[in-house]
């Protein structure tokens, strides 16, 4: 039976689990990521369908089950299987898409590397996407197709199924056309986004810059133009905009632009923070401490991150505020994403010595100034890690949305804690009342986290008010309401758009 949505992704929709010699489909491990929140769209329609890839040593191999049929909470829906060679997979993620693609998106053309990129690799697995998602979808379906490594996606498909409707959500920053021109398939890129029906993004400035890139080298109109909204308008943020481009017409067609910034599942979050469990273990925690202030900064080995310009901070602090030593401790969760990749093995060595060097500087029998946790953190530690903390510091250098510093707050039922949180992520478009910081200068980071140390409670408790108030309303469910309503309305458009005056 064809399906009604269609949800492209390179992710598989659950984990793969041997029992007894037999595969077993389970749930993600972490309930509160994207995946379960982008399956809860299927209870909305007749029937929905999943693409995505998996490793095949031999992709001609006729056992390779190309489509499952998956029955869950969320419903009945089918899983088309691409079977990718460990070649193609490097070639397609780890080379095009983590090498040369991902260094450009967050801005650092000084880490980008063309040279080994196979583009033919890239457009084969695109289709291979674009083919099985107009296998699957039924007359005028949905197709959602998500993030930058399915760039071409829209254009082939949009070339095998003009009938349907083609929405695609970017789920890291866009930059501006100087530096998204870096790279040399800008065009080809640019014209299959420009393919879809609906466009989104996090933020207006990335809705923005696309529009730049785009009108830089193609023949595009703006139709209109919106005031942005006062809750992605925090003036402390330097990604603030003031107006944001919502309607484009090119070749023809009229293309809608989203800002829409993913949220965290709330209501599970403030559940886990609420439980006895959790309770029992922030006593633990608060313990071991012994009085001090816990910092604590969580997020993935990687030089957008700005760990190694964080800890270099802490270092500053400990050597200027001998009063500090002995009553901060700074838990830094920094979890390899890709660790056979040389560019982050090298960041992981250089945390790991700055890690060493500041613990071998300033610890004693008594006080380790600083724990660097490199392994995954299971979810319902890392909550209670939320409620023990004083300060959570989140300094990415560039960051699409980062929604550790949202799951921060969610989990800080209790009203009190501080967030300090760099002008360069997303999420500081909404989160106006966290303490504003520039990692790129010692003086603000410096500053940034020694007033978060020393902020009243009255202080703590009125900024985290609102904070948890921005992030409770624009939570999961609001984004995947916003995604709805896009569905709802692009293909009428369209039409009208195309019609001959």
């Amino acid at each position: 039976m064809p399906s009604d949505l269609v949800i492209v992704y390179h992710r598989q929709p659950y984990e793969e689990v041997e029992v007894d010699g037999k595969i077993e489909f389970r749930e993600n491990k972490s309930p509160n990521g994207i995946v379960p929140t982008l399956k809860s769209f299927f209870g909305r329609f007749d029937k929905g369908a999943w693409v995505a890839w998996k490793n095949a040593d031999d992709p001609s191999n006729p056992g390779f089950e190309r489509v499952v049929e998956i029955e869950d909470q969320h419903g009945k829906y089918s899983v088309s299987r691409l079977p990718l060679t460990p070649e193609q997979v490097t070639s397609f993620y780890h080379v095009s898409s983590k090498e040369a693609f991902w260094p450009i998106l967050h801005g650092f053309k000084e880490r980008y590397n063309y040279d080994p990129v196979d583009w033919s690799t890239f457009r084969e697995v695109n289709w291979a996407f674009a083919e099985a998602a107009a296998a699957e979808a039924a007359q005028g379906a949905v197709v959602w197709v998500h993030d930058y490594n399915l760039w071409l996606v829209p254009g082939y498909l949009r070339t095998l199924r003009p009938d349907v409707k083609i929405s695609f959500f970017h789920h890291t920053p866009f930059p501006p056309a100087d530096i998204f021109n870096v790279l040399p398939w800008r065009r080809e890129i640019l014209e299959s986004l420009l393919a879809c029906d609906v466009v989104g993004f996090h933020i207006p400035r990335y809705v923005n810059n696309f529009v730049s890139a785009a009108r830089s080298l193609l023949e595009v109109d703006t139709q209109k133009r919106e005031k942005v909204k006062d809750e992605l308008n925090a003036q402390t943020s330097a990604l603030s905009e003031q107006s944001v481009i919502t309607e484009v017409a090119y070749d023809g067609r009229t293309v809608l632009l989203q800002a829409s910034p993913v949220g965290v599942d709330v209501d599970y979050i403030e559940t886990l923070a609420q439980s006895e469990e959790t309770a029992k273990r922030v006593g633990e925690i608060r313990e071991g401490l012994k009085d001090r202030q816990l910092i604590l900064s969580v997020g993935r080995t990687d030089y957008t991150k700005g760990g190694i310009e964080q800890l270099e901070s802490f270092e500053r602090m400990l050597e200027n505020r001998p009063d500090l030593r002995g009553k901060v401790q700074l838990m830094h969760v920094s979890v390899s994403a890709n660790a056979n990749m040389t560019a982050y093995q090298q960041i992981q060595e250089d945390l790991e010595s700055i890690a060493g060097r500041i613990n071998g500087r300033y610890g004693n029998f008594d006080w380790q100034p600083l724990l660097l946790i490199s392994n995954p953190v299971p979810f319902t530690d890392l909550v209670a890690f939320y409620r023990a903390a004083d300060v959570a510091w989140i300094t990415p250098l560039a960051d699409g949305m980062n929604l550790v510093c949202k799951e921060f707050c969610a989990a800080r039922t209790d009203g009190d804690g501080v967030l300090v949180l760099s002008e360069f992520a997303g999420a500081a478009v909404e989160l106006a009342t966290a303490v504003p910081t520039n990692p790129f200068s010692h003086k603000s980071m410096d500053s940034a986290i020694e007033f978060a140390l020393a902020m009243p409670e009255e202080d703590r408790r009125g900024r985290m008010k609102v904070n948890r108030a921005m992030v409770q309303k624009q939570d999961i469910r609001f984004w995947a309401e916003d995604q709805m309503r896009a569905f709802s309305t692009p293909k009428e458009k369209t039409a009208s758009a195309a019609e001959p005056a």
